[in-house]
């Protein structure tokens, strides 16, 4: 997998990708978008869906800036080792959230949000094949 995307190319796509889900999540949260099509379709109050949409993009936004940090776009001085366990736990995060997706009842996150998370999930896993972005 090291041939077909390089690390830095797979942070930058995961932060891309992460950021269209963030402006989804702020869309579902501001009422733009209805949030029937999210959390498997079993949100009943629309206080239910503003603490789960609050939680997501706080997840959301902690990912951009741990790539970010791991990408070295923001200079730090943690150990790699840290980000690299805190991808590995994403990367369980988005294989569940597949899972998960796979039996919601609706489709659009079926359809749309089940190949997303098992590309973000891949994503992460080939991040942390390296130790450190080339």
């Amino acid at each position: 997998m090291k041939k077909l995307i390089s690390q830095k190319q797979a942070i930058k796509i995961m932060i891309a990708l992460m950021s269209a889900v963030l402006v989804f999540h702020t869309l579902v949260l501001t009422g733009v978008i209805p949030y029937a099509i999210v959390w498997a379709g079993k949100i009943s109050a629309a206080d239910e869906m503003r603490k789960l949409e609050v939680i997501s993009i706080l997840v959301n936004v902690f990912a951009i800036l741990i790539l970010m940090l791991k990408a070295g776009y923001i200079q730090n001085k943690i150990p790699v080792k840290i980000f690299n366990v805190i991808i590995w736990l994403l990367a369980v995060l988005f294989s569940l959230n597949t899972i998960g997706n796979l039996f919601s009842e609706s489709g659009f996150e079926q359809y749309f949000f089940t190949p997303l998370t098992f590309i973000l999930a891949v994503l992460c896993l080939r991040i942390v094949i390296d130790t450190k972005p080339k």
